[in-house]
């Protein structure tokens, strides 16, 4: 079944869900990346992190992520540069800023894939969120 969008539908909840959204398949999938990477940044940054537990904080990341809906593939990197290999005292400790962060996703949605990213711009002195890649699959 296709809603109006043009999405797919494989249940009554995505039927459901769908009758909410206005637009066509493109822009549902853009959405959904930008969801997703809001959702990132804004859940993870903050979160004490040190060089003996940043891969499991890359996986945790992209596994939370890849259950959401529309989700085909996601890859988080954390910059290793600015991480301590040891704490100086007891009360030292490091947190995750949205510099560490990038982030490549993909989205489809019907019959359109969307490739986003998040990664921090030196020139623009900021982790930025952008659609790099639309294409009809």
């Amino acid at each position: 079944m296709q809603d109006s969008g043009g999405i797919w539908l494989t249940s009554k909840r995505e039927e459901a869900a769908s009758s909410y959204f206005k637009g066509n398949s493109r822009e549902r999938a853009v959405f959904e990346a930008g969801i997703k990477l809001g959702t990132i940044y804004h859940q993870f940054v903050g979160t004490p992190l040190c060089a003996a537990n940043v891969d499991i904080l890359e996986r945790a990341i992209e596994d939370g992520v890849r259950v959401q809906p529309f989700v085909k593939d996601v890859k988080v990197h954390i910059e290793r540069s600015t991480l301590r290999k040891k704490k100086r005292d007891e009360f030292d400790y490091q947190t995750l800023h949205g510099n560490m962060l990038s982030v490549k996703l993909r989205i489809q949605v019907e019959n359109v894939s969307v490739l986003a990213e998040m990664r921090y711009i030196e020139e623009l002195r900021y982790p930025l969120m952008f659609v790099s890649e639309i294409i009809e699959v």
